[in-house]
């Protein structure tokens, strides 16, 4: 693909890492976003209002919620293979025990704060219960997963509702997404830049075909001095301007970070967990070494042979058709794709960078963008970027 094509600004018009010109590895699709992952739909309901000091149920609110819908609206309720890892497990993804036992998918995934999990676990229950009323008719165990906005948010008011998690799951659409402060990464600060919501993708080629590999992250990790773009650490270069370190006084990187991956490619739950715990090797470079204070979870699913592994064979004793079958890349073909997750993740976590603007939250707590400027002089003067 002509990566001029590539999208280089989100579709509010913000730039992308691309859009500064940093040299990133690998092909993307048109959107570069896990969007490009036929069916895989995006949908936020961001939450930004007031000022101020800190006031349990009434403080500045910066936060929201993620929704990742694997095959649309329509596709909910249909079993995907999928498989997750906790790279670090301070932090929590639901739904995890069912994923590890069973390596399937058939819900919306949502994203969001650390004390907001209940009401989005109850929403998609609902939202599943009004517009999949047959697939409610069964247990239903939502994956909602988290990373922690207080530093910005009034995280312990409850701001985030049931009709909020439903929002997102409406609002959920294909094509290019909107990047930084947006649904769950609302209040989410990255190597102490504000960090959000990222995303990014890469074309694999394979034989007769192509298929894409898409990486959505919700970026809320690492320290300031870990800071590296393009193999340039820049860390200490960037260090001025840090509040949040100064706020804190003491371990600094935590805060935690969530990572789904999404591909056509049909794959076994085994595989899939494969590529889960190919995404910390994306974080790592970008700098982070991974705290013991940030929950780095991840969670990775194909959308081919749908519904292979609930299986749709006739009632009564097993017989000679109650046999499921599945088509896979066979394991020793797999290296491209791991490939694919490590650069994909990394192009997200700039994105979420850079596609982003100062805030200021809780407190008058505030989390300064990152300085594209500083950043693209810095890598121009080491030749990594023409100029």
């Amino acid at each position: 693909m002509d990566q001029r094509t590539v999208a280089t600004t989100t579709p509010a018009g913000k730039t992308r890492a691309r859009g500064l010109g940093i040299p990133l590895p690998g092909t993307p699709g048109p959107a570069n976003a896990i969007t490009d992952v036929d069916g895989v739909l995006v949908g936020y309901s961001t939450l930004i209002k007031g000022d101020g000091k800190l006031s349990l149920g009434h403080g500045p609110v910066r936060t929201g919620v993620t929704a990742i819908l694997p095959l649309g609206r329509d596709g909910v309720g249909v079993a995907l293979a999928a498989g997750y890892h906790s790279f670090n497990g301070n932090g929590e993804m639901t739904g995890a025990s069912w994923l590890e036992e069973a390596g399937s998918l058939s819900m919306p995934i949502l994203i969001t704060n650390t004390h907001a999990v209940g009401p989005c676990h109850r929403g998609v229950i609902d939202w599943v219960a009004r517009n999949k009323p047959e697939v409610a008719n069964q247990w239903l165990l939502p994956v909602v997963a988290e990373t922690w906005d207080g530093y910005l948010n009034d995280i312990n008011g409850s701001h985030v509702t049931v009709d909020h998690a439903i929002e997102a799951i409406d609002n959920a659409a294909g094509g290019a997404i909107e990047e930084g402060s947006v649904g769950g990464g609302t209040g989410m600060n990255c190597y102490a830049f504000k960090g959000g919501s990222g995303s990014a993708s890469r074309v694999v080629d394979y034989g007769h075909r192509s298929y894409t590999v898409g990486v959505f992250l919700q970026a809320n990790f690492g320290s300031r001095e870990e800071l590296s773009i393009a193999g340039v650490p820049l860390g200490r270069e960037l260090a001025a301007d840090n509040p949040m370190e100064a706020y804190f006084r003491g371990p600094t990187g935590a805060g935690s970070c969530i990572g789904i991956v999404a591909t056509d490619a049909p794959l076994l739950p085994g595989q899939c967990k494969a590529l889960a715990r190919r995404v910390p090797l994306g974080l790592a470079r970008t700098g982070t070494a991974g705290s013991h204070f940030s929950g780095d979870i991840f969670l990775a699913l194909s959308t081919a042979n749908p519904d292979a592994l609930n299986g749709r064979f006739p009632k009564g004793a097993p017989s000679e058709e109650s046999y499921s079958r599945m088509d896979f890349v066979p394991w020793g073909r797999m290296d491209d794709f791991y490939t694919a997750v490590v650069q994909a993740t990394e192009e997200a976590v700039l994105n979420a960078l850079v596609a982003n603007t100062e805030m200021v939250g809780r407190d008058g707590n505030r989390t300064p963008a990152l300085p594209r400027d500083k950043v693209t002089a810095a890598l121009k003067s080491r030749g990594v970027i023409a100029g």
